[in-house]
């Protein structure tokens, strides 16, 4: 067993030679075969677990990995003018994607985001990054945006996700009438 991790093992008399693990809500599940040895399944055990986490840590960013990226995005889409303070993942944002406070240079990440493409979050930072220097959602600001060159596939990607996720479309998504965002586009 893995210390700190809960873990369940199951062992399948069908399955000959691969061993695989998933995560099912706080559990992590390792199937191997039924003719494992207890020192074989310990070792398999331990190893599928670290590839399991480190497989979503690469998949999910820590609020320091997320602001790493952030200045990075900033320095080249921007040239280094949208530096923020802070960058960090939120649980209470259901209808936005991102958000920013040019005030205290913020910006927050919905959690909903987590285990997306990373060039779907990398569009969510450069947009947000806009907002520290660009308010509003006008030409100027979308000429900044656009300068990511997944913005169009990104922004196709999270409208479709809302849609299939059956979401009541969030404020600015470009819903016929939407004077905030006739194009769609908007994600904070």
């Amino acid at each position: 067993m893995v210390a700190g991790t809960d873990v369940e093992v199951r062992r399948s008399k069908r399955r000959r030679r691969t061993v695989s693990a998933y995560r099912d809500g706080d559990r992590i599940i390792v199937l191997i075969p039924a003719s494992m040895s207890r020192a074989q399944e310990a070792e398999w055990v331990e190893a599928m677990v670290a590839r399991l986490e480190k497989s979503e840590r690469r998949r999910k960013p820590s609020d320091d990995d997320l602001l790493k990226r952030a200045h990075a995005l900033n320095d080249r889409y921007f040239g280094g003018i949208a530096i923020p303070e802070s960058v960090r993942w939120v649980d209470n944002q259901n209808s936005r994607w991102g958000s920013c406070t040019p005030g205290d240079r913020s910006i927050r990440l919905s959690g909903r985001l987590r285990g997306m493409p990373s060039w779907v979050v990398d569009y969510v930072l450069v947009h947000e990054l806009a907002h520290l220097f660009e308010p509003h959602h006008n030409d100027r600001f979308w000429g900044w945006v656009d300068r990511y060159p997944h913005a169009e596939r990104a922004k196709g990607y999270l409208l479709g996700w809302s849609a299939a996720a059956k979401l009541d479309p969030p404020p600015g998504t470009g819903e016929p009438g939407d004077p905030d965002d006739p194009d769609g586009t908007e994600i904070d």
